[in-house]
């Protein structure tokens, strides 16, 4: 007992509880309202405890298409052939755009490298994980290939495509953005938006000067009172983590974020704030990627203006089948992607008859490199609590494991 109560001393030492704030939760009524058409939940009852994306919904491991290593110029330089009468246009705006965003990095140098050198150079970091996360949110993981003006593009390519179309585009934010995400926000948002809508979510994973951007697509917790205001929860989020390559078939490689919060309640049982224990992992941003605008206009400025969006999208189309792209529930889908409009699906139905009307900064242009499965360290506290598994639910366990560990 007296182990018990020193060990939830420690656990909560540095945790001081704040409220969401009357401002937060009505925007975020109004962009749930906006997307779906009905009301997000706070009562914490109603929310759901658990919940997943279909098995055949678990978004692909894309790649990072790291900078450094040319970024999606592959990709762009097939576009050229097919699309730009072999310019190389859309070429050579992705070579400028890996090279163009240098920062100061500290070095070791000299001949046994006792000395620091402080050189330009692009940061590692830096790459299109925004971009393949959008894509894998939003698409089915292109299976065929697809011929344009005599050129093959591949399953690989056609990702490839798709991750250099969403980089800069805009999104909706939903939290964060330079600013610490409230636990209770945290818990409303990711049971609101994945547990009844069953709809993915971007997640800017690290708070720091990298950024790191995945899918999270299910989530499993437990919870327990603590008195009648407040409820300690343990949650484990499943994310697809980025692959080391671009294949053909992408892996599914299911990594966990492990979050142990507790959620204040008022009176009527609804959420209206929370914090952090000293265990929880933190991340930095939570966002849900919109229709992809042609690059250099408005929503998608700093976009590549030389590949058409709608063209990469009808050759993803043609790579997919239609059974696939009714299955796809996505928001702010294209009128030719609202096939999941007539078609059964479990969860809520996004709107379709909506128009667009504001969006939110592009989310940060970074990637991926480790992501450890976390295990649940409840520790002796986990005795008064049904019992949370240590992986989320329905992670697509028989598809292949990545290869390699960058990002």
């Amino acid at each position: 007992m007296g182990t018990s109560v020193v060990f939830a001393a420690v656990l909560a030492a540095s945790a001081v509880g704040y409220d969401i704030g009357d401002e937060q939760i009505a925007e975020q009524k109004q962009i749930f309202k906006k997307w779906w058409g009905t009301e997000m939940v706070w009562q914490f009852d109603e929310l759901p405890t658990a919940s997943s994306v279909s098995a055949e919904r678990v978004p692909y491991s894309g790649h990072i298409y790291p900078d450094t290593s040319g970024g999606t110029v592959n990709a762009m330089w097939k576009y050229d052939q097919a699309f730009n009468g072999r310019s190389g246009r859309a070429a050579a705006f992705e070579r400028w755009d890996t090279t163009a965003f240098k920062k100061q990095t500290v070095t070791r140098g000299g001949l046994f490298g006792f000395r620091t050198v402080t050189r330009m150079v692009t940061p590692h970091w830096h790459g299109h994980c925004n971009g393949w996360t959008a894509a894998a949110i939003r698409h089915a993981e292109p299976k065929q290939n697809v011929v344009r003006n005599g050129v093959v593009f591949t399953p690989a390519d056609i990702k490839a495509l798709l991750a250099e179309i969403y980089i800069y585009n805009d999104t909706q934010m939903l939290d964060g953005d330079g600013t610490q995400i409230n636990a209770g926000m945290l818990h409303s948002l990711i049971t609101n938006w994945l547990g009844r809508g069953k709809h993915p979510i971007g997640m800017e994973a690290d708070p720091g000067t990298e950024k790191w951007n995945y899918p999270i697509y299910a989530f499993s917790t437990s919870h327990a009172k603590r008195g009648p205001n407040l409820v300690e929860v343990k949650m484990n989020a499943a994310y697809a983590n980025s692959s080391n390559g671009e294949y053909q078939q992408s892996p599914r490689d299911k990594r966990i974020k492990y979050f142990h919060y507790a959620l204040e309640l008022n009176d009527d049982g609804q959420i209206v704030g929370g914090y952090y224990y000293r265990d929880s992992q933190q991340i930095d941003m939570l966002w849900i990627p919109i229709s992809p605008k042609q690059g250099g206009k408005a929503g998608n400025e700093r976009g590549n203006p030389h590949v058409d969006v709608n063209e990469v999208l009808a050759i993803w189309r043609d790579s997919v089948s239609k059974e696939d792209r009714a299955s796809w529930t996505a928001v702010d889908a294209a009128p030719e992607d609202r096939l999941f409009a007539t078609a059964e699906i479990d969860g809520l139905k996004p709107l379709t008859d909506f128009t667009v009307t504001t969006v939110a900064k592009p989310v940060t242009e970074v990637d991926s490199t480790t992501a450890a499965v976390v295990d649940d360290a409840a520790g002796e506290q986990a005795a008064t609590e049904s019992s949370l598994d240590d992986t989320a639910p329905s992670a697509a366990a028989d598809t292949p494991p990545a290869t390699g560990d960058e990002g």
